[in-house]
């Protein structure tokens, strides 16, 4: 990720998730950075949906006090899931998922 561009995130906003495809994610904050893996996957099937399940992963760890770290691996899992199927809704139920993987 070019510096210069995080450097005006940054600027603009007090929080950011940048997400990067299979690079994972980095989370920005302040001065500090978080940086997010991709969660490990078997096949890419589709895409639709996958930015709006990182967003909501991110948020609800956000919105229950959890870590910045924490909130981007919920993001990564929500999406990684939904990207080995067909459709934007997950057939998983994401808080089994959440559950199994130490994440809340």
């Amino acid at each position: 990720m070019p510096e210069d561009a995080l450097a005006q995130i940054r600027k603009d906003c007090r929080i950011a998730a940048v997400t990067r495809s299979e690079k994972g994610s980095v989370i920005l904050r302040g001065d500090g950075t978080v940086v997010i893996q991709a969660t490990a996957i078997k096949e890419l099937v589709d895409t639709t949906g996958a930015g709006d399940l990182y967003a909501a992963g991110f948020l609800h760890g956000y919105t229950t006090g959890r870590s910045l770290k924490t909130c981007g691996d919920l993001g990564s899992l929500a999406a990684g899931l939904v990207i080995q199927q067909i459709g934007p809704r997950p057939r998983q139920n994401l808080r089994r998922e959440a559950e199994q993987a130490g994440l809340i």
